[in-house]
């Protein structure tokens, strides 16, 4: 793709065939926000990133990361030395994004009283409705 395609591309999330529905969903997916807001704290190795995103599995995580770095929003720094020294940051554009989501769970955290009380009226609703 030249300079000026690339410039003249519109993104457009509604589009099926348009690349921002795979990053969104690279960010938005479960192990995606979690990781990124994080990484959103500071610099880490796999295993302490890990541990942070409680019921993650190795390979999940991996994967994430992966895809997460080849959007632009991670940075993998690998260190030769035995064992090998990964740590995962965020880059610019992963800092504002990570920055976002933080503001998207602050408001769910809050909100997770009115949430667990529409939650069981719902449910009293339908089993009486059954």
């Amino acid at each position: 793709m030249t300079d000026a395609e690339h410039e003249a591309l519109v993104a457009d999330v509604f589009s099926a065939a348009c690349a921002s529905r795979a990053v969104l969903d690279h960010v938005t997916g479960r192990w995606g926000a979690l990781a990124l807001v994080a990484l959103h704290d500071g610099v880490f190795r796999f295993n302490a990133l890990r541990r942070r995103v409680e019921g993650v599995s190795e390979k999940m995580l991996a994967q994430t990361l992966q895809a997460l770095e080849r959007d632009g929003f991670v940075h993998r720094e690998a260190r030769p030395t035995i064992p090998p020294h990964v740590e995962y940051s965020l880059t610019p554009a992963g800092q504002e994004v990570a920055r976002r989501l933080m503001g998207l769970i602050e408001v769910l955290e809050a909100s997770v009283p009115d949430v667990m009380a529409a939650q069981a009226r719902y449910d009293a609703a339908k089993a009486a409705g059954a």
